[in-house]
């Protein structure tokens, strides 16, 4: 038996993935997820020997999802870009459905996992690496999910005006409202584009896009936001500050 767990943002693709796995008892799927936020947290509690893991989804892309993980399961990738597919190939991943796939095709991938069993998944290390690095492609998400109470929304990040840490966890700024981050403002920092989102205190990072006023104030610098909240630029971050005055 080898426990599953089915990840996709589209309801028909995983209702297809549960039909043609009825034909498999063996394995037994034991949860299912829509973004890559809650398939990170399902994989840690499950553990399951084998994940069918869509590549486009919002938040955090498959690919994304797998370096959050410490122990990597069987993988089963599955998407409508073939460009995504053909890396896969090159890099002789576990095996790639491409949307739209039939039975045949599944059942060829299900073949392919007694292959695997026994085989570290370097190949899938190699992807996930080979995406992570590829900075010029798509490093910086336009779209994320954050907590809303007990459900996750999507957050435009071009509308997060700043971000202040919040002990262990983030507070994302918008015009209306503000949104808590799981992660700290170190690890949000590096996933942001560096171009638009520029750290001016140990505790905050700014969408320069937002900026409406600089005050100086002795050697430092305070710093208003089109929402009208004012934030401390600390003097160690003030030269990164200075480097965008003309």
């Amino acid at each position: 038996m080898q426990k599953v767990i089915l990840i996709d943002d589209e309801a028909p693709a995983r209702q297809l993935l549960r039909e043609y796995l009825s034909n498999h008892p063996e394995l037994i799927i034991v949860g299912e997820a829509n973004n890559g936020v809650d398939a990170v947290r399902m994989i840690k509690a499950l553990r399951p020997e084998l994940i069918f893991l869509d590549v486009q989804m919002p938040g955090l892309t498959g690919l994304e999802v797998l370096t959050h993980l410490d122990e990597l399961p069987l993988i089963i990738f599955s998407t409508a870009f073939d460009q995504y597919a053909l890396k896969a190939f090159e890099l002789h991943a576990v095996d790639y459905l491409l949307k739209p796939y039939t039975r045949e095709r599944f059942e060829a991938a299900i073949n392919h996992l007694s292959k695997r069993l026994h085989q570290p998944q370097q190949a899938v290390l190699q992807l996930t690496q080979a995406m992570v690095d590829d900075k010029d492609r798509n490093a910086y998400p336009s779209k994320i999910l954050v907590a809303k109470g007990s459900k996750l929304v999507a957050v435009s990040v071009a509308d997060i005006q700043y971000i202040s840490a919040d002990g262990d966890y983030s507070s994302l700024i918008t015009a209306e409202q503000r949104f808590l981050s799981q992660y700290g403002i170190g690890q949000i920092e590096v996933k942001l584009n560096p171009q638009l989102f520029l750290r001016i205190h140990r505790s905050t990072i700014i969408n320069i896009n937002y900026v409406k006023e600089v005050f100086r104030e002795g050697h430092t610098y305070d710093v208003r936001m089109h929402n009208g909240d004012v934030v401390r630029v600390s003097r160690s971050y003030a030269p990164k500050v200075k480097e965008i005055i003309f």
